[in-house]
């Protein structure tokens, strides 16, 4: 997972919601995080909602994230699935400017890139999100 340039640009050149007064991180790690669970939540963490198990609060944090943004969906064969439970600042795949509709499983696998909030994307690589 990482700050995403292009996504940033391309949310502020379409003046997404709140995007004229966020700013690009100066520094963001790249996390890995090992897709282990049935269900992986993306979000922030929070008292109403929990931890998410990719937790998109760790600094910085995105401030177009919601607490449940997404959800990561193994299946039985071993493929995933992308659902958006009806994020505020909704969910994109593969640089697409057009969300994924809400509450509707869309099949990922490796490689695929997963677009939230301002900046944000999550790289599948087989065992691993990145």
């Amino acid at each position: 997972m990482n700050a995403d340039r292009d996504y940033f640009a391309t949310i502020v050149a379409e003046e997404g919601p709140d995007s004229g007064g966020i700013a690009f991180p100066p520094y963001y790690p790249e996390r890995r995080i090992p897709l282990t669970a049935r269900q992986v939540r993306i979000g922030r963490r929070s008292s109403t909602h929990g931890t998410p198990e990719i937790d998109l609060r760790e600094p910085p944090e995105d401030p177009g994230v919601s607490h449940v943004h997404a959800v990561l969906l193994a299946k039985p064969d071993g493929t995933w699935t992308l659902v958006d439970p009806g994020s505020t600042n909704r969910t994109c795949l593969n640089g697409a400017t057009e969300p994924i509709p809400y509450n509707v499983e869309v099949p990922v696998g490796d490689g695929d890139r997963i677009h939230v909030g301002a900046w944000t994307t999550i790289t599948l690589r087989r065992g691993e999100a990145t």
